[in-house]
């Protein structure tokens, strides 16, 4: 069958599951829009566990809560990857940890450059871009620095594990350079797999802004037993402003999510704005940014975004530690403050990845101002 043939059918199937909506991974199922806003039910914020490993690792990025057991992986437990090495380098975290809602952390997966089972520009060094797919199969985006500086930094790669944490293949090339963040849609046998890419001429900007970054589509067969087969990968959104930073390693397309009617909604963290891209399941070519939804406001440097069981927007700051509501519509509803370390600006740099609890009773965040998972509930 040829491939857009495979591709349509697949984008049925997936549809097919809730008949009009969509399965979103990490996202929970909407519904109707309530008059209060998501975040505006909750008023607490607790430590769940530290997130460095045996190895050191610090600066926690990703973050997925796992919603069936198998192998390894464990229903409602965070998985949470790592970006920075023990001794605090960008671009040389190795480590995924998993941690339990009562607190309990293990390791899930260790991965070494020289071991991968396939080619990774430049090595090893995990970021927000973590999804499970069906079956149990892990994706971690590596955008690897070989000093901690993004002068170094390399187009890296996908790396997918296997339920109990073991490296089966690597996706690279094809468009991937420098992935950033991730989402996915899913049905039993096939993935929509969303990446948001951040190197295409950033590095050679030095430190100036260029409108390069994309957001990609990738089509993944998954299979019982074998490693999902790479079908297809397709640029649907561009255009997005990007540049180095000598804190925050790069600035550039990051939270990415599927709401409702297949739109993708995509955090360009360099001039505080949201975008949402149309048809992201069966776009066959670019939107550029998208539709402008947000900018401004409570915004400042959007990273993490999460879909709430409401369908508002939910991101969170990395220049002053809030997380923000939006509405589809373009309205900021509701912000809090989640990062309560001192600092100009407060909060700065502090916050990455979040996702709502199952149930929607809470978000799930990491501060990695002090390494740690954390929950608003």
């Amino acid at each position: 069958m040829p491939v857009r043939h495979r591709l349509a059918a697949a984008a049925a199937a997936v549809g097919a599951i809730t008949g009009l909506g969509l399965i979103a991974v990490p996202a929970v199922q909407a519904s109707p829009s309530a008059p209060i806003p998501f975040i505006n039910h909750f008023h607490h914020l607790r430590t769940i566990a530290s997130t460095v490993p045996h190895n050191g690792d610090v600066n926690p990025y990703g973050i997925f809560v796992v919603r069936q057991s198998t192998g390894r992986l464990h229903r409602g437990n965070v998985l949470i990857s790592n970006f920075n090495n023990k001794k605090n380098l960008q671009g040389t975290g190795t480590t995924i940890v998993q941690i339990t809602p009562g607190g309990h952390r293990t390791v899930f997966a260790h991965l070494v450059a020289s071991k991968l089972p396939g080619p990774c520009p430049g090595g090893v060094g995990l970021t927000t871009a973590l999804e499970v797919l069906p079956g149990g199969w892990v994706v971690v985006g590596s955008t690897p620095s070989k000093n901690g500086m993004a002068a170094t930094a390399k187009a890296g790669c996908l790396i997918v594990m296997n339920k109990f944490g073991k490296p089966v293949e690597t996706l690279s090339g094809h468009g991937i350079n420098g992935p950033w963040d991730s989402t996915a849609v899913a049905s039993r046998h096939f993935a929509f797999l969303f990446v948001a890419n951040v190197l295409n001429g950033t590095v050679q900007a030095n430190g100036k802004v260029v409108h390069r970054g994309t957001v990609r589509r990738l089509g993944l067969q998954l299979h019982h037993s074998a490693p999902p087969t790479w079908v297809s990968s397709t640029k649907i959104a561009s255009g997005y402003a990007q540049k180095t930073d000598p804190n925050a390693f790069v600035l550039g397309p990051t939270g990415l999510g599927i709401g409702r009617h297949d739109i993708l909604y995509v955090n360009s963290t360099e001039g505080d704005r949201i975008f949402a891209v149309p048809f992201a399941l069966v776009r066959s070519g670019t939107s550029g940014r998208g539709a402008l939804v947000t900018k401004g406001g409570h915004l400042f440097q959007p990273l993490g975004l999460a879909i709430a069981p409401n369908g508002d927007i939910l991101t969170v700051n990395g220049g002053n530690g809030k997380i923000v509501e939006t509405t589809p519509s373009g309205h900021q509803v509701a912000a809090k403050f989640l990062d309560r370390t001192p600092g100009p600006p407060r909060g700065a740099g502090a916050l990455f990845g979040l996702a709502v609890r199952p149930g929607g009773t809470g978000v799930y965040y990491v501060d990695d101002a002090v390494n740690t998972l954390r929950l608003l509930h």
